[in-house]
């Protein structure tokens, strides 16, 4: 049985037994043994997922709309063309083997608070002062196509739409393709909120450690991925003598160590990552010819990104002579460090204080769609606790208890817009 929570009085309710049905009915799609879920983005799963979402959407009466990048709105229009839109939602595609809640919780919490309040209007007959918009943004986890966020940074106008209808999956599958395959290539958008809150589990175990229920990022890191490429000469491993081999692998191996070492240098300030390598012809009787290393580099500091970034190409040459092969950089992409909106983090915590919460201040170190939004709107991503601060991984979980808070919470803030239009103008304005 789901606790008692000292809750503000006149707020729309959230159904608890819908929520947490709608989060098993979605995570059928993709899912396997142990909670995993492998529901990689413009897959038969994600489509199967995009489906379901459609459906709800349009029988709880919200206009459904797709843009190029097929990332999905479901608009409920019912403040007029003029009231500002605010924005809720996440994503639906996950890592491989990775869990149910990261991303797709947002998505379901965001169709529960809104359906919430719908609800709640129908029964006072207040006026609503904003449009609402749910988001389901495509190929946020970068698992198939590189770089991540890259719906959502083409609706922010970050990444041009050509740009990120050409990425490629490791099958030589471009998004543009695996769009029309699935069926949700629109021509809709973009879309720029005058608001966009984002749910998320928190995906580390701040708010576990500290006993508290409810975080905001207030900051988040920037990064920088390289596709790197060390290249040698395939051979047999048994006759070839190992003074003659050309190891590609071996290189990347050096520098994997390397890497290592960067974010021991640094520090706190630094995370660096080769989460995956490609190699080729990946047989056990054959010296690798060639080996891509997928490397990040994230910090919060611009400076130390940019030493990390030049240690990397030094250590890039060195580890590529070291194996006596040659290297070279396929792909680089970047993502800027910044603030979320001050204002909605301030909405965030007087709202969790009508709970009877404490808000934790929290850097996001992981990109999410919110990050990529701050570019043209004010946006503010909030979490719940992770048990055990486990992510992309089939033992990711967030209770049911702390799942509904999330959405009740989403519901209040949103709420609040729906009461008196776009509040965070309001408070400008009243500044001074």
């Amino acid at each position: 049985m789901l606790e008692t929570r000292n809750e503000p009085a006149s707020l729309p309710e959230v159904d608890a037994e819908a929520l947490h049905r709608m989060m098993e009915e979605v995570s059928v799609f993709g899912g396997g043994p142990g909670g995993a879920m492998t529901r990689l983005t413009l897959s038969r799963e994600d489509k199967a997922a995009r489906d379901w979402l459609a459906n709800w959407l349009k029988n709880s009466g919200l206009r459904l709309e797709t843009d190029p990048m097929g990332n999905m709105y479901g608009f409920l229009d019912w403040a007029g063309p003029d009231a500002p839109l605010v924005m809720s939602g996440s994503h639906l595609d996950s890592q491989p083997n990775g869990g149910r809640f990261d991303g797709a919780y947002g998505v379901i919490a965001a169709c529960a608070a809104i359906d919430a309040i719908r609800k709640h209007v129908a029964r006072t007959g207040i006026v609503p002062k904003v449009n609402f918009c749910i988001v389901n943004w495509t190929n946020e986890e970068g698992a198939r196509f590189q770089p991540s966020l890259l719906g959502s940074g083409v609706n922010a106008g970050e990444l041009t739409l050509d740009f990120a209808l050409a990425r490629k999956d490791g099958d030589g599958i471009s998004v543009r393709q695996a769009l029309d395959d699935i069926g949700y290539a629109g021509t809709f958008g973009p879309v720029i909120p005058d608001a966009l809150i984002e749910l998320h589990i928190e995906g580390s175990a701040e708010l576990e450690k500290k006993g508290m229920r409810f975080a905001v990022f207030n900051r988040f890191w920037g990064n920088v991925k390289y596709r790197l490429a060390f290249i040698g000469r395939q051979a047999h491993t048994g006759p070839t003598p190992m003074a003659e081999r050309h190891d590609a692998l071996l290189a990347a191996a050096y520098l994997i160590a390397e890497l290592k070492g960067f974010a021991d240098q640094a520090g706190i300030d630094l995370h660096t990552s080769c989460g995956r390598l490609e190699v080729y012809p990946n047989s056990p009787n054959v010296v690798p010819g060639e080996a891509v290393m997928f490397i990040e580099l994230r910090s919060a500091k611009p400076d130390v990104l940019a030493r990390a970034e030049a240690q990397l190409n030094e250590k890039a040459d060195l580890c590529a002579k070291k194996a006596d092969v040659g290297f070279e950089v396929r792909s680089i992409d970047r993502r800027r460090a910044g603030n979320m909106d001050e204002g909605l983090v301030a909405l965030a915590q007087d709202t969790a204080a009508e709970f009877g919460l404490e808000t934790l201040l929290l850097d996001t170190i992981g990109g999410h769609d919110a990050v990529s939004t701050t570019a043209v709107s004010p946006a503010v991503v909030i979490a719940v606790p992770s048990v055990g601060g486990v992510i992309h991984h089939p033992t990711e979980f967030t209770t049911p208890e702390d799942r509904l808070l999330g959405a009740e919470i989403l519901s209040a803030m949103l709420w609040k817009f729906c009461l008196d239009g776009n509040i965070l103008k309001t408070r400008t304005e009243g500044v001074g």
